[in-house]
């Protein structure tokens, strides 16, 4: 071993050139210890214990952050990782946040004022205030660095092949930050008061990278919300480099998203619909474009467990709180805001309709509506199931108490998305829809349903769930004296298998009861143990495909089309 290489292995991961056999920080090798796995404690090793403190002079306050703050030095190529500043603490830029507070401001007045004028500007003046960042309060941030992020649209929507991977960053865990302003002239507390107010503002939009998706959002919100909603669900939780689960709120943007895409890819061209999609919630196509919305969600409850044991053992969540979505961009008109509001209400109440959240949100989760799968042995956790919750929700977000509602329902949704493209100037041609696997067209889509009793007037109960067998299962057995074969689509096109997305999407959608208050003579919702058993289904022209449609318009009993009628 020669001196030379015995040095070049003991330089810090931070101070490598980002080539292959020196520092690789996206690449997540498995047989070995993983170089930003490396970077990170090595960083963390060398930072001082205690945090940053500003001056006399600085104000100074301190904000929660919801769930995961990301911000991006640009010091190496292909990863994110943060700014790193005085004791070799993460923070937030100075200027940074005066660009975030300067967006806050209401007037130009209070912008030249606070912020000076801009360089373009003929009278060039600086302003009183000086923004000296933000740092985290404690060493709590040096936990669960390492952020895994898979990228999902396109095999989630378009292509049945999976593709791609994971690749990592660096991101704080809920971490705590403190925040500095200071002036250069004497200000009394009514006008910290004002400043303060602005900056609460600029937070609430998220600071740092990535606030659409979730991160960086305040845990107290007091931005400019469009919609909110109650939410709780259970499902398996993503895992971390080191086999931890962490219940990670970025899930609903994503899904929400990829609905937006589907249905949007049934109203226009492809080329339309991706940029409507980058429109309301951003995006690099072209250029980086900065979108309508933001999301937050705030839990109330949170339990992170574990199910299965060995091979199969997987993290879980169970989780209740609230979902939000609030508009980041100026709008033209009143008009315009209540077509967004539209939008995604509907957007949002339709991934609840017909589907879920997370991993593996095509299916309803089979601890609770095929308990025996798991009765031979361990095997791989298969669903999740969400609901709503509250009051508000279960009274303004569900709009399917009778199985024929889920027509207008569908119908609703798609107009809300017609509407949108063609108030914001984008073209509508239903006639040219998009050319993915899952493109919400009457030529692309059925959904059928079962109601929420059956034809003695019993409840379809967790235990009634029918269709959840027919992905293990064959949906008919064969009946030789009738030349009837069996039918099948286990490990087909129809259910996927291993590194292929299946076309079906199965959803138990809990039934809410509407009963009136003898008192106050109002409506209040009540849960019950029924459901509505939804299937999603995407021909592709196989005879497997196209015999079980045959099978299910056979079974009109049980289940019957919603969607399309036409």
């Amino acid at each position: 071993m020669t001196q030379s290489g015995h040095i070049s292995r003991n330089v810090p991961m931070l101070f490598r050139a980002q080539i292959d056999e020196r520092c690789q920080l996206q690449r997540l090798q498995r047989d070995e210890e993983p170089h930003i796995i490396r970077w990170a404690n090595e960083w963390v090793e060398r930072t001082y214990p205690d945090a940053p403190e500003f001056g006399e002079e600085v104000q100074s306050k301190t904000y929660q952050i919801n769930w995961r703050f990301l911000s991006n030095s640009g010091q190496d190529d292909s990863v994110i990782r943060p700014v790193i500043g005085a004791r070799g603490w993460p923070f937030l830029p100075g200027s940074s946040m005066k660009g975030l507070f300067r967006r806050a401001c209401i007037s130009d007045e209070e912008r030249s004022r606070y912020c000076g004028t801009s360089s373009d500007s003929d009278d060039l003046r600086p302003g009183i205030l000086r923004f000296h960042g933000g740092y985290p309060t404690d060493t709590a941030w040096t936990e669960n660095l390492v952020d895994i992020v898979h990228p999902q649209q396109d095999w989630q929507v378009k292509s049945s092949q999976k593709s791609g991977g994971a690749f990592a960053l660096i991101s704080l865990h809920e971490p705590e930050f403190r925040f500095g302003i200071s002036s250069t002239v004497d200000l009394d507390d009514s006008k910290w008061e004002t400043i303060w107010r602005i900056w609460e503002r600029a937070l609430a939009r998220g600071i740092g990278g990535r606030v659409s998706a979730g991160y960086g959002q305040p845990a107290s919100h007091k931005g400019d919300v469009l919609y909110y909603c109650g939410l709780k669900g259970q499902g398996q939780a993503p895992k971390l480099f080191d086999g931890t689960g962490e219940f990670r709120p970025n899930i609903f943007r994503a899904g929400i998203r990829g609905h937006a895409l589907r249905i949007f890819g049934g109203l226009t061209t492809t080329a339309v619909a991706e940029q409507a999609v980058e429109t309301l919630f951003g995006g690099v196509q072209g250029g980086a474009t900065v979108g309508l919305l933001s999301m937050t969600f705030r839990p109330s409850r949170l339990e992170m467990e574990s199910y299965g044991s060995g091979s199969y053992a997987q993290p879980t969540y169970k989780v209740e709180g609230e979902l939000s979505w609030s508009l980041v961009r100026s709008l033209e008109s009143e008009e315009q805001r209540q077509a967004l509001t539209k939008l995604i209400e509907a957007l949002t109440r339709f991934a609840m309709v017909l589907g879920g959240f997370g991993k593996s949100w095509r299916r309803a989760d089979h601890r609770l509506f095929l308990p025996e799968y798991y009765d031979q042995g361990y095997k791989p956790l298969i669903g999740c199931h969400w609901q709503w919750s509250g009051t508000r929700s279960l009274m303004r977000d569900v709009k399917i108490r009778r199985i024929d509602h889920a027509n207008r329902f569908i119908n609703e949704v798609r107009e809300a998305a017609r509407q949108w493209l063609r108030l914001w100037g984008f073209p509508v041609d239903e006639t040219r829809p998009a050319r993915w696997r899952e493109t919400w067209h009457p030529d692309r889509v059925q959904v059928w349903g079962r109601p929420h009793l059956d034809a003695s007037r019993t409840p379809i109960t967790a235990e009634q769930c029918e269709a959840i067998r027919w992905l293990h299962q064959p949906y008919r057995q064969a009946f030789r004296e009738a030349n009837i074969r069996k039918g099948t689509i286990y490990q087909s096109s129809l259910t996927g298998k291993i590194n292929q997305v299946g076309r079906i999407w199965h959803r138990m959608y809990p039934f809410v009861n509407v009963l009136k208050d003898k008192e106050t003579g109002k409506g209040r919702p009540r849960t019950t143990p029924a459901f509505f058993e939804f299937l999603t289904v995407f021909p592709d022209g196989s005879e497997t495909s196209d015999e079980f449609l045959r099978f299910l318009d056979s079974e009109q009993r049980m289940f019957q089309k919603v969607w399309p009628l036409a």
